[in-house]
């Protein structure tokens, strides 16, 4: 490929898109031959395809050839402190979308200090071999699909073949400024919305053994295989590291009566219920690597930056899961927040329908009738009268295999402060946790979930964190932000006062 370079004398400086110029003149001879008129048109287009690349390739280098060298128009000063007064013309390699470019450019060095390259600045050019175009697409990528599909997909659209470790290494530098982003990007004060959501909940991902947490991991040790080749039913319990789910979001107050939410519940449509209000402003996300309370202080951080005089109904919707009450209880008294804490609807329904195997049959439709009377009664409030009738129930009958009731029991009575449905109805407040399950099966279930896979600690923490900014919509501003951060921490924190020295002929004001 030819290169630009300084006009000789008496000629006329070489235009570094003169080869571009005929290429494209060549695939338009091309289009226009009797041969490619034969073709049928996804022929053409395959044919289109590769040449284009190659000609966009051309033009990428034409234009990083037009830039110069990068001759410093000021002396080169590192944050060091020390000048750089001695340059060479160095070549290094840059892996784009469209193939391999090389950039010949000046770096500014002295003695026992790493050499300074203005124009790397200016191009901002990343450390490594591949670009920051195809590390977005290896990172949109692998957000959605395996490891080897994304290599695959690269090679077929880019051109560019890269191994499995560097797409995974890729990957995790481009999730690497995700808290970043979300601590300098405040929303908006939500005006509207009267009720503000938190909830959580975990989900398990099978991890490599050396990335499982020490508890986990020293059960794991003891766990004794039955197959060699794969986990069998029980054997993964060992072999996961519970992710935290977190999203917060605000929604308009939907008043209902216990009776009309049973009969949802029951399958029955009501014509003339009002239109659900939708969440507004929802953020979700997941983490593998920070403690589950660290997750949780991250979505009172979120619910504060919407709320922060605390005007609103402050909810959060859980699970039961102890630990993730406790903490929810220490951070409402730390941030000085009123928090009404609702459980799971689904979640008490659930433990109603296996203490009905008790007493009916599965298929009994007597069952269905006693499990709707006792969930009518927990939404009006009686959560407590419940579970002590369904005790008694089983003693009054002599019932030897009641774990499934007495399990429902005990649920009812410990969770009894958080079971207020009747005030929580009333109220408008949502009592079902359908935002955080979906958040569950798009961050974790379609993507970490495949047969047969065990994470790396630091790839997973990654795709969860891109995932999440995709379902968010936050992936575009997120990218630029990025990549103003990578230009930071590769460029402009290497050179005195943090500011890049000024190209020669781009940057200094023209005088007359």
């Amino acid at each position: 490929m030819r290169s630009s370079s300084s006009a000789t004398a008496g000629q006329p400086a070489e235009d570094p898109f003169d080869m571009s110029r005929d290429d494209l003149e060549s695939i338009i001879g091309l289009l226009r031959s009797s041969e490619t008129k034969r073709l049928g048109i996804s022929a053409v287009e395959e044919l289109l395809s590769t040449r284009t690349r190659e000609l966009m390739c051309k033009l990428l280098q034409a234009h990083i050839d037009s830039r110069g060298r990068g001759e410093a128009a000021a002396p080169v000063r590192g944050a060091d402190g020390v000048e750089r007064d001695r340059p060479r013309l160095h070549e290094r390699e840059v892996a784009t979308i469209f193939g391999a470019v090389r950039v010949r450019r000046l770096g500014y060095g002295a003695d026992g200090v790493d050499s300074l390259h203005p124009l790397d600045a200016e191009l901002n050019l990343p450390q490594e071999l591949y670009s920051f175009a195809l590390r977005r697409r290896a990172a949109e990528e692998a957000a959605k699909v395996s490891f080897d599909e994304t290599l695959a997909s690269l090679a077929q659209h880019t051109g560019t073949a890269v191994p499995k470790r560097q797409v995974e290494e890729l990957v995790a530098r481009a999730a690497r400024d995700f808290d970043a982003f979300y601590e300098q990007r405040a929303l908006p004060e939500a005006k509207g919305a009267e009720i503000l959501v938190l909830s959580a909940d975990g989900k398990g991902v099978v991890m490599r053994r050396e990335d499982l947490r020490e508890a986990t991991k020293r059960k794991a040790t003891t766990r004794r295989r039955k197959l060699t080749q794969r986990l069998t039913k029980g054997e993964k319990k060992n072999a996961k590291r519970m992710a935290t789910v977190a999203a917060v979001y605000t929604v308009e107050p939907y008043v209902r009566t216990p009776e009309q939410v049973a009969h949802a519940l029951a399958g029955q449509s009501d014509p003339e219920a009002p239109p659900r209000p939708r969440p507004e402003n929802k953020r979700v996300w997941a983490s593998l690597e920070k403690p589950a309370e660290e997750v949780l202080e991250q979505a009172f951080a979120g619910a504060h930056s919407r709320d922060p005089d605390h005007k609103k109904t402050w909810v959060a919707l859980v699970d039961g899961n102890d630990e993730q009450l406790q903490s929810l209880q220490r951070l409402a008294a730390a941030h000085g927040v009123e928090l009404t804490i609702v459980l799971d609807i689904i979640h008490v329904c659930e433990y109603v329908w296996k203490a009905s195997l008790c007493f009916h049959e599965e298929t009994d439709p007597d069952r269905e009738t006693w499990v709707d009377e006792r969930v009518l009664r927990i939404l009006q409030g009686q959560s407590s009268l419940v579970a002590a009738g369904m005790t008694r129930s089983a003693t009054m009958r002599g019932l030897v295999n009641r774990k499934a009731v007495d399990a429902c029991a005990r649920y009812l009575i410990n969770h009894a402060p958080y079971l207020r449905y009747d005030r929580y109805l009333a109220a408008g407040m949502p009592i079902a946790t359908g935002v955080i399950e979906g958040a569950c099966r798009y961050l974790i279930k379609d993507r970490m979930d495949i047969t047969g896979a065990r994470w790396r600690l630091k790839a997973a923490e990654a795709v969860l964190r891109l995932r999440a900014l995709r379902k968010n919509g936050d992936f575009d501003e997120y990218w630029r932000f990025h990549e103003r951060r990578e230009h930071e921490r590769n460029h402009s924190s290497r050179y005195a006062g943090g500011k890049v020295v000024p190209i020669r002929g781009r940057h200094l004001k023209r005088t007359t």
